[in-house]
């Protein structure tokens, strides 16, 4: 995995269908789950679990926002892009709600918008980075898209895996971490929040073929 963080940038560059750089306002970086101290560590939620990483980098607190969300905002890092990192706080299958209303409050065009989430139709130890596009089944994504209007923005796919044999999915995800994916979630997660910065200060094509490669 690459653990290598990306230079800061202040400047902006265009690369795929999201440019990169902090010249047309800050990234709105959503990690999408389920609210509560019972689904903060399942496979679900390793989105927010993507924010928490993110957030400790840049020192940055939590706070509850109007939009329905709790939101942490600043820079990673001193002249990086700035950043509004959000956690909806209601259901995965209802996240668009509070999606939709930070757009609008931060007057952000969806292009600056970031969706981290689960797949499960990727291996565990594995991101995917995708720029607009469908939802792929995942109900979260659909919910955003139809609040939106548009398919319009990035997404780090974070690899959590199908479950063994016939076991349910919808359990799986709900679901802990096993042990021995514990031992390797902080580099997952570590990996994840450097896309993130990667895709904020280099564009998504420049970030995919850093973080797709070999992979």
């Amino acid at each position: 995995m690459d653990s290598t963080r990306p230079a800061a940038s202040a400047g902006a560059s265009s690369s795929g269908a999201a440019s990169a750089g902090a010249a047309d306002g800050p990234w709105l970086v959503v990690g999408l789950g389920n609210p509560g101290p019972g689904y903060a560590s399942t496979r679900h939620n390793v989105g927010q679990m993507v924010l928490d990483e993110l957030a400790e980098r840049g020192r940055l607190t939590f706070k509850t926002h109007k939009t329905n969300a709790t939101v942490a905002e600043g820079r990673l890092s001193p002249g990086g892009p700035r950043f509004v990192l959000a956690k909806p706080n209601t259901y995965m299958n209802v996240s668009g709600g509070p999606v939709s209303q930070l757009l609008r409050f931060y007057s952000l065009d969806p292009s600056r918008l970031i969706v981290v989430h689960d797949e499960l139709d990727i291996p565990f130890d594995t991101i995917r980075l995708k720029h607009g596009g469908g939802h792929g089944g995942h109900n979260g994504v659909r919910d955003v898209i139809a609040a939106i209007g548009t398919g319009d923005f990035t997404r780090v796919r974070v690899g959590v895996g199908r479950p063994p044999g016939s076991a349910a999915a919808a359990d799986h995800v709900l679901k802990a971490f096993s042990a021995a994916e514990r031992k390797n979630l902080p580099i997952l997660i570590a990996d994840a929040a450097d896309a993130v910065e990667h895709i904020a200060a280099e564009g998504v094509t420049a970030a995919q073929n850093r973080f797709h490669a070999g992979r």
